[in-house]
């Protein structure tokens, strides 16, 4: 009897003769890196470490690209973002210990984001394990519990054989909705240990689908199309599962505006009649949310940011669309849909029947004149030359990377990112040092567009060190550094609430000077200069550094 799902085991000649006869010398880290290649790897990002060392000698006799960072954490977040711009899993090839847990903010933030990161450490050997505490170098009593908060499954192979198979679940896991990072973690011993195991070939780690159940999205559907006042909040999960196109044609059909998340950015046509951008913080669009009879929230856990510092009070109904089961109505009571957000948005595409209102449009014009005169009597007409500078210096397609800085809260709530999956913050779990090392992952993953990295001067000495990085592959980044003499949005946060601030003022090097001695050309520009410095350095092959001396300031919070 025959089965849909049955699957061809029979090998060809070929393949039984190359069974029968691998090639000699491989190791425990063949496995990987051959299980890698087979899931369709090309590109692995990460740091070599004495009990990783068969890893990477196995990955010196592969195909596989390696980009290897300064400091793990960097790695990791050069990872995140080829894993967010590609769409693909992106391994992180890690050593034991110290290298180990430098990944672990990085990791925090791919969860965070829902990048699909592939991290794959090593361990001491195995006589070490299970708590015998025999001294090894690097040991720790239980590695993977330090990743397992932060990441989806985790996963150890303590036998050659037991390698491809941990690896293909891992990254099964990584890519299915919501992706996230995953952990394998592998002895130094199993990873140098020879080895007469078949060449690993092709491998099938197909990912699950997550199918909304119909008749939710029945009820959703009659929901949205008889609503009053329907609107729309497009969150990252718009974004991860390329459903922008979904997300307008619903927004048109129902006639819903649309505000989205800053993870969301990109998610909906800033200029569109029906777009309410981002400025998510502000009271006007709150208050206009909060007056809607039915919201649609997709791919969002309306979290701190996304709900104003939870002031956000709806009194309609609410349909969330949600991969994560632990996000749903974790808020605020809704129809929870536990799915996909692209395939959700295509069943309710199947299903709701047009709306027509032709005064939608009028209402997101009032909120943003709303918004647009707050903004403006508050006086920050420099920080929006500076958005606007960028703007006009960045290629529609190239994508951006934001670090924890001034100008970056202002790009989450301002700036038109143009294009979906074009701008990314480390907002997610609020790190410092994301821009830079992420900047050069997106570029790996399409070395074709010049990549922007936004940076306070805080947040660049963490992440310094990956100038040699840019240099060293040649990777298109232009990298601004906001220098304010400190951490801008802390000295900020601090005055405001205690009258004063403190260690919050950094000594700090002569940006320009230093990125010249890594052979990066950099430039020091002021704010009139800044869209033509930026249009230049863009426009070069290569890294570059423009350095921007300025004291900004934030909009004024409506939370409070």
């Amino acid at each position: 009897m025959t089965h849909d799902h049955d699957v061809e085991l029979k090998p060809t000649a070929r393949q039984t003769e190359a069974a029968l006869n691998p090639p000699p010398g491989r190791t425990g880290g063949d496995l990987v890196i051959e299980t890698l290649r087979g899931l369709g790897a090309t590109t692995v990002f990460g740091l070599p470490g004495q009990h990783a060392l068969g890893l990477f000698d196995a990955l010196r006799r592969s195909s596989l690209t390696y980009v290897g960072l300064r400091i793990e954490n960097n790695a990791g977040f050069a990872a995140d973002a080829y894993g967010r711009i590609t769409g693909e899993v992106a391994p992180l090839l890690l050593s034991t210990g110290p290298g180990a847990l430098m990944s672990l903010a990085a990791l925090q933030e791919a969860a965070a984001g829902s990048s699909p990161v592939l991290a794959i450490s090593s361990q001491i050997p195995s006589a070490g394990l299970g708590g015998r505490r025999r001294g090894y170098l690097h040991e720790l009593r239980d590695q993977q519990a330090s990743a397992r908060d932060l990441v989806k499954s985790v996963h150890t192979a303590h036998t050659a054989s037991q390698i491809p198979s941990a690896v293909a679940t891992a990254w099964q896991s990584a890519l299915t909705a919501p992706h996230g990072p995953v952990w394998v973690e592998i002895p130094q011993d199993v990873l140098l240990a020879e080895t007469v195991l078949p060449q690993v070939t092709a491998v099938d780690a197909t990912p699950d689908d997550l199918l909304p159940r119909p008749e939710l999205t029945a009820v959703a559907a009659h929901l949205l199309a008889g609503a009053e006042r329907p609107a729309i909040i497009a969150g990252g999960g718009v974004v991860r599962s390329d459903a922008a196109g979904k997300l307008r044609a619903l927004a048109e059909r129902i006639n819903a505006p649309v505000v989205t998340t800053y993870g969301g950015k990109g998610a909906f046509p800033w200029t569109h009649p029906l777009s309410l951008q981002s400025w998510i913080e502000d009271r006007h669009t709150t208050d206009f949310l909060e007056d809607a009879d039915v919201l649609l929230v997709v791919g969002s856990g309306l979290g701190e940011l996304s709900s104003n510092y939870h002031t956000f009070a709806p009194r309609g109904r609410i349909i969330q669309i949600e991969a994560d089961a632990g996000k749903l109505e974790s808020n605020h009571p809704a129809l929870g849909i536990h799915a996909d957000a692209r395939i959700a948005l295509s069943a309710l595409l199947e299903t709701v029947d047009a709306r027509p209102d032709a005064k939608a449009p009028e209402r997101v014009r009032a909120v943003l004149d709303q918004v647009g005169a707050r903004i403006a009597a508050q006086d920050r007409t420099l920080e929006q030359s500076l958005l606007t500078a960028v703007r006009l210096a960045l290629p529609d397609a190239a994508p951006s990377f934001w670090d924890m800085t001034i100008l970056s809260y202002w790009a989450w709530a301002a700036f038109d990112a143009r294009r979906p999956n074009t701008m990314h913050s480390a907002q997610g779990s609020g790190g410092l040092g994301y821009a830079l090392p992420a900047a050069l992952g997106a570029a790996v993953a399409d070395p074709t567009r010049p990549v922007l990295a936004v940076s306070g001067d805080g947040g660049a000495m963490y992440s310094i060190a990956e100038l040699a990085t840019a240099k060293q592959y040649g990777l298109p980044v232009t990298w601004l550094i906001v220098d304010d003499g400190g951490y801008g949005i802390l000295r900020e946060y601090m005055t405001d609430a205690f009258g004063e601030a403190s260690a919050t003022e950094l000594a700090r090097p002569d940006f320009v000077a230093l990125a010249e001695s890594f052979g990066v050309p950099a430039v020091r520009t002021t704010p009139e200069a800044l869209a033509d410095d930026l249009t230049k350095a863009l426009a070069e092959p290569g890294p570059s550094v423009v350095v921007l001396p300025v004291l900004l300031k934030m909009f004024a919070p409506t939370h409070l």
